[in-house]
């Protein structure tokens, strides 16, 4: 079991926080922001260690990675700045299925997938100097169809599956292997947009800000 992160109380400052930062390079994370009328003043790449530990359950992954994420930009960033993070993973039972950056790999997610139900993870965090003001899990379930091997390698034909938790991404033609879902659609994309919206609400942020 890990160490419980260190909290602080976000204070109130005087006026909005400097800037908001999304500790992400991805570019899903960024589209559904804005799809929330809130566009960071600056992405950054935390660039940390993304394995999981020996031992470590797929919820404590998700919550560990997004805290440390949240610090590691952070503490590169002006003490004002407010720092959101977030960290994806698709959990087969106990296991979590790897980010598919070979063929192969991808094969053996959307396998190990077929005709089973799998559970998607998205732990968000808030980071102010350095240290972690707010953070959340979210979890959504997800039931494959069976997938016979000609479906598989259609799948893997489209490109769709590079870089993705589990092997696929549902806002692409894996949709249509998808026979159900419970809970944020969102969050299998990889940003659970209520969860994240009432996160930096909290913060003094306001969602639907932005006309453009």
């Amino acid at each position: 079991m890990r160490e419980p992160s260190p909290q602080a109380t976000l204070e109130p400052l005087e006026g909005p926080p400097q800037r908001f930062v999304l500790a992400s390079a991805s570019p899903r994370r960024l589209e559904l922001l804005k799809q929330i009328g809130i566009l960071p003043d600056a992405i950054v790449a935390a660039e940390i260690d993304e394995r999981p530990r020996e031992g470590e359950l797929p919820r404590e992954v998700a919550e560990r990675l997004a805290e440390e994420k949240a610090i590691a930009v952070s503490r590169r960033r002006p003490e004002r700045d407010l720092v959101l993070a977030a960290d994806t993973v698709v959990a087969c039972g106990r296991r979590v299925l790897p980010k598919a950056e070979k063929e192969a790999q991808a094969r053996h997610c959307l396998s190990m997938l077929s005709g089973r139900r799998h559970r998607v993870m998205t732990g968000l965090a808030l980071a102010r100097g350095g240290q972690i003001v707010s953070s959340r899990l979210v979890e959504t379930r997800v039931a494959f169809k069976v997938l016979s091997e000609a479906e598989i390698t259609r799948y893997i034909s489209t490109d769709e599956w590079c870089g993705k938790a589990g092997g696929y991404a549902i806002q692409g033609r894996a949709g249509a292997l998808v026979r159900w879902i419970e809970g944020s659609y969102s969050n299998v994309v990889g940003l659970p947009l209520y969860e994240t919206a009432a996160l930096l609400e909290g913060s003094g942020m306001t969602a639907f800000a932005r006309n453009d």
